[in-house]
């Protein structure tokens, strides 16, 4: 064969392969998926099966994305979406993802419990070329395909700021009530309350974690209480557990006297908005859910065999006295 005869065959390979996409390029195998379109995408007339694992569904605010991404992909008919609960273990949820791995699902979506101990189980998803969206909560690292998520550290600052101008403008003391210590949004949410109060000599009493649950809310808050009965405001990282520290302050005959701030205003009867509503609740901020907006990123991916961004920031929004009653009617079609 000449040496020009195989140059042209050589040259024709690679641009049958350019034009379909090599393995690595599509898949993440060796690379990640960084380029390309996912092998996964069969156009409209594919059938696509979606892993979704789910941090826990104790959460209100975790129930209501779950069932945000049921009811987006009601209008994708080439979906169908299994759903795993790994009830705040670890272990588990990195089971329930290795399940899905091995059912040979088309896209996995996950929110992860704690970040460090599911980073490893995500990258080998990814690796294996399944395409990964992370929701709400972080893992290390970037071996996924999309985070979607609103700004913690914004929100954070941002009830820093309501806290310093409008609750305790001549400073005071607070308490803070922690989501779970390893999740990337307690970090975060702490970072940026912190930052907004620096220097409004606001002094944060105590810090105690309560795991994003209600109940645990309510018995820290109580113990908070007898151990610091000069707090002013209790700033809890989301709704649930400023509920637990009200009902707390009110057996101890407090409730009036302390101010309460938590984060979701979930537009539910038993959500932020309505605690705000009720005066309850001094404030809380939007945090969406992320859901339809998880399901439109799989279908650009699987379906549109379009690529999507890195990063997909969601917006939040104040909810006061003012405002809790139109915004309540707003997300319920009002």
């Amino acid at each position: 064969m000449s040496s020009l005869r195989s140059g042209t065959i050589l040259l024709a390979a690679c641009v049958v392969l350019t034009a379909c996409g090599t393995t690595s390029e599509n898949s993440g195998g060796g690379g990640g998926q960084t380029t390309g379109a996912s092998t996964k995408c069969k156009g409209t007339g594919g059938k696509y099966v979606i892993g979704m694992s789910q941090a826990n569904v104790a959460e209100p605010y975790r129930q209501r994305m779950d069932d945000d991404i049921k009811a987006a992909a009601k209008g994708v008919p080439q979906f169908e979406v299994r759903f795993t609960d790994a009830q705040q273990d670890n272990a588990r949820q990195v089971s329930d993802v290795e399940n899905f791995v091995t059912q040979q699902i088309d896209l996995l979506i996950i929110s992860p419990n704690e970040a460090k101990p599911l980073t490893a189980v995500v990258k080998s998803a990814y690796d294996k070329g399944i395409p990964v969206l992370v929701l709400d909560r972080k893992v290390e690292g970037d071996a996924y395909t999309e985070w979607i998520g609103a700004d913690n550290t914004e929100i954070g600052r941002q009830a820093g700021k309501y806290v310093a101008e409008k609750l305790l403008p001549s400073g005071g003391k607070i308490a803070e009530i922690r989501g779970l210590a390893g999740s990337t949004p307690a970090q975060e949410r702490g970072d940026g309350f912190r930052d907004a109060i620096k220097g409004k000599n606001i002094d944060i009493a105590v810090s105690q974690d309560g795991d994003w649950l209600r109940d645990k809310g309510q018995e820290k808050a109580d113990a908070i209480l007898k151990s610091n009965p000069d707090v002013q405001v209790i700033y809890a990282h989301n709704d649930p557990m400023a509920e637990g520290a009200y009902l707390a302050a009110k057996a101890a005959g407090k409730q009036d006297s302390l101010k309460f701030i938590g984060i979701d205003a979930l537009p539910i009867p038993s959500g932020g908005i309505k605690a705000v509503e009720a005066g309850r609740l001094s404030a809380t901020f939007v945090y969406p859910t992320a859901g339809k907006e998880a399901v439109a990123a799989a279908k650009q991916i699987l379906v549109d065999c379009q690529q999507v961004p890195k990063t997909q920031t969601l917006q939040t929004q104040l909810i006061t006295k003012e405002n809790a009653t139109e915004v309540y009617a707003k997300a319920n079609g009002g």
